[in-house]
């Protein structure tokens, strides 16, 4: 059974950073993508960014460019979301979700993703 559980969510003042981590189990990195989309209060949920382990990051935010990155550490079975320059737009929950793919979607549809996370809340103030 896939299983994603995301956690480092909190409150942070502009400019600050946090890591959000999702903990991935029930499947291996190198058959599935890992997606992280975040949903603000009254807005539909967006992609944010996208790891493969055959063609690394995707960016499905232009916002996020020079602020945000996505590793992995496959011995812990783990997806990081590392983001500086944090901005009170930020504030959202953000999912942690996988899909069945080689290469992450070049478009980031939820509905290519099968698996998601409980999320976690990010609160930027300004």
């Amino acid at each position: 059974e896939v299983q994603l559980v995301e956690s480092g969510g909190g409150l942070v003042q502009a400019g600050g950073s946090l890591r959000l981590s999702c903990r991935a189990s029930g499947f291996t990195f190198d058959d599935y993508v890992i997606g992280w989309f975040r949903q603000a209060p009254g807005k539909e949920r967006e992609g944010v960014l996208c790891l493969s382990s055959s063609d690394g990051a995707t960016y499905y935010s232009d916002s996020v460019k020079g602020r945000f990155t996505i590793s992995s550490d496959n011995a812990k079975n783990t997806v990081y979301l590392q983001m500086n320059s944090l901005k009170p737009e930020d504030t959202a929950v953000y999912y942690c979700t996988t899909g069945r793919w080689f290469v992450c979607p070049t478009l980031p549809n939820t509905y290519d993703f099968d698996h998601w996370g409980q999320g976690t809340q990010v609160a930027v103030s300004s």
